[in-house]
């Protein structure tokens, strides 16, 4: 379906429907939670009732958010007649058991996108959620407030790597623009993000530098249980620990584990440069998410998963490099 046909599509659900429920992955990230606050003050800009849940816990850095305070924890007992489900490939995606709604609205980006929703828009080509949520609020004419500025502006900012990824484009920057001259805080989320953190998410890194090793093109490290209790760290000091590895002068690859409550199990954050794509490493073990960016979750011990990782990321390199010489 072509953008224009299914932003017109949302735009008459939005229309036809009062009430909505919004919601996105477990684990939320930036683009989620900007997101979904940001469709939050466009759909409610529009008269309609919104209620906004998350799963899991929210990242203290996006705290600085309007409307933080909206996010419940928990599903309502009301059903409502949407539920738009942001960035994910299922219901179970959410972390919620189950999501009760007459209509379910799927809006993702992602290249492991899949269509199970009654209405499904997927546009790997947008380089954040937000910038979708951001073509809506255009396309429907309603005012962009400083509010929804500054939530669109932390999703798009986050999603693109603070604007060094390779889906960056001009499009990106010409969107960051409007929503700075509509208000959004630039400086205020950016010191909330990236100057904000605490002396555990530090004292982790040191563990997981530690932790490093480099082979060739690929960059590896992982954190354990005990290096999490140690450093007194929670899940969301380990965000970002990934981008350090992929900034080593020609690294390619690069792959964070951390250790899983249940012991030997591994969530992975891998990133790559250019036509590297660990998209397709993080689908071959049920995962997915972008060219350059993606996860997925892998069984242990570390010294069986690290091997394995290494070697399909090495594949990726060497894939993308017989590509750019066919």
């Amino acid at each position: 379906m072509m953008r224009a046909d299914a932003i017109a599509r949302i735009l008459r659900i939005v229309c036809d429907h009062e009430s909505f429920l919004i919601t996105s992955h477990a684990r939320p990230d930036g683009d989620a939670i900007g997101s979904a606050l940001g469709l939050t003050h466009l759909l409610e800009s529009m008269g309609k009732r919104v209620t906004v849940a998350f799963a899991d816990r929210l990242p203290t850095m996006y705290r600085c958010l309007p409307g933080i305070e909206r996010i419940v924890p928990e599903l309502p007992a009301e059903i409502h007649d949407v539920a738009i489900l942001l960035e994910c490939d299922s219901i179970e995606r959410t972390g919620f058991d189950q999501i009760e709604a007459r209509m379910i609205v799927n809006i993702d980006h992602h290249q492991s996108g899949r269509s199970f929703a009654d209405f499904n828009w997927i546009d790997p080509t947008a380089c954040a959620v937000g910038v979708m949520v951001y073509q809506l609020a255009v396309a429907s004419g309603e005012e962009i407030t400083a509010e929804m500025a500054s939530c669109l502006y932390a999703a798009v900012l986050t999603d693109t790597g603070a604007f060094t990824f390779a889906c960056t484009d001009s499009f990106t920057f010409g969107l960051a623009e409007h929503l700075l001259e509509r208000g959004a805080d630039s400086t205020g989320i950016a010191q909330s993000i990236y100057f904000s953190n605490p002396e555990s998410k530090i004292r982790l890194l040191g563990a997981a530098l530690a932790n490093l090793e480099v082979d060739g093109e690929v960059a590896w490290t992982y954190v354990t249980l005990e290096d999490m209790e140690r450093s007194n760290a929670i899940v969301e000091d380990c965000e970002g620990i990934v981008n350090f590895l992929i900034s080593i002068l020609g690294v390619r690859a690069a792959v964070f584990l951390r250790e899983l409550p249940e012991g030997n199990r591994f969530r992975l954050n891998l990133r790559s440069k250019g036509t590297v794509d660990v998209a397709e490493v993080a689908e071959r073990f049920g995962g997915g998410g972008h060219r350059n960016a993606s996860g997925c979750t892998i069984e242990g011990p570390i010294t069986q998963a690290a091997p394995l990782l290494v070697t399909e990321l090495h594949l990726a390199c060497r894939s993308a490099c017989a590509t750019l010489l066919a």
